[in-house]
């Protein structure tokens, strides 16, 4: 049987109160961590991240970039997932400096979840909460689209991980439309109370977001919006990376320069090595 490719489907329920967004997300986080070299309770919670950031930029931005950023409790490293509007998102884990083998991001109470979105402006809109003790990163995912976004929505996102890796991850947004009675949100409330847990719905053969959809909303009447695919891909080139050296203090290429070295970059998002010749690097002075 085939592996049913990764997606993201829209809906909204008949009645008008909900919109949901389901994803399956499973080849994209195992891209990510892949490239990471992440293993364990990492590269699980990295998945959660990619997969939250993929549902908040569906639902808030779906044709601008969101980036979400998990800072562990005590300062014990980050986690980055940045997802872009034509599907591709990318994973980034950052143990920092002198972390021993085996650590981990630790994420629960005194992590903190910051999500960046691109206004249609071209501004940057950005909220930042803490993480809840118990609610992992769902829970931040909720705490943000509450406090930072102030729209009413459940979310929950997972990562499965078998002996050959991430087995399977993705999830889903409730979302209460404004202007809806709070009635119906109760009774959203206690039906995904009743709802079997994420874990098991993606863990069956031939998992998908319109099962996920098709399971969250039984027997509740729902019109099927649309779908995009998901994927795993890195936003880094050549372009980008002179790009980024442009930016730079002109003093500073010039350093550069009169050392006469290649310059060795490495993307940390993809692992791929660029390599700049002095020459490159002076063609930067005559047009900065």
């Amino acid at each position: 049987m085939l592996r049913p490719s990764d997606s993201v489907v829209r809906a909204i329920t008949i009645d008008g109160a909900f919109r949901v967004i389901t994803a399956l997300t499973t080849e994209t986080v195992r891209g990510a961590i892949a490239v990471q070299s992440a293993s364990g309770a990492t590269a699980q919670r990295l998945g959660e991240l990619i997969t939250g950031a993929i549902l908040v930029r569906e639902a808030m931005a779906p044709k601008l970039r969101v980036q979400a950023i998990i800072k562990g409790a005590s300062g014990n490293g980050t986690l980055v997932a940045d997802s872009h509007p034509d599907g591709t998102s990318r994973g980034l884990v950052n143990l920092g400096k002198g972390a021993a083998d085996g650590s981990t991001v630790e994420v629960g109470g005194g992590s903190l979840l910051q999500v960046m979105r691109t206004l249609p402006s071209g501004m940057l809109h950005q909220g930042v909460v803490e993480v809840p003790a118990a609610g992992g990163i769902s829970g931040g995912l909720m705490a943000y689209m509450q406090e930072s976004e102030q729209v009413v929505s459940m979310i929950a996102v997972a990562t499965l991980l078998g002996e050959d890796g991430v087995g399977a991850s993705g999830g889903y947004l409730v979302q209460l439309l404004p202007e809806v009675e709070r009635g119906p949100l109760m009774v959203m409330t206690e039906r995904l109370k009743d709802f079997e847990r994420l874990d098991d719905v993606l863990a069956r053969e031939g998992a998908s977001a319109d099962v996920l959809l098709e399971e969250l909303l039984h027997g509740m009447p729902f019109s099927r919006l649309d779908d995009s695919p998901l994927s795993f891909s890195c936003r880094c080139s050549d372009l980008r990376v002179m790009t980024t050296l442009a930016s730079l203090p002109r003093s500073d290429i010039e350093e550069m320069v009169e050392d006469g070295k290649i310059l060795d970059i490495r993307c940390d998002y993809c692992g791929k090595d660029y390599q700049v010749s002095p020459s490159q690097l002076r063609s930067l002075l005559t047009t900065s």
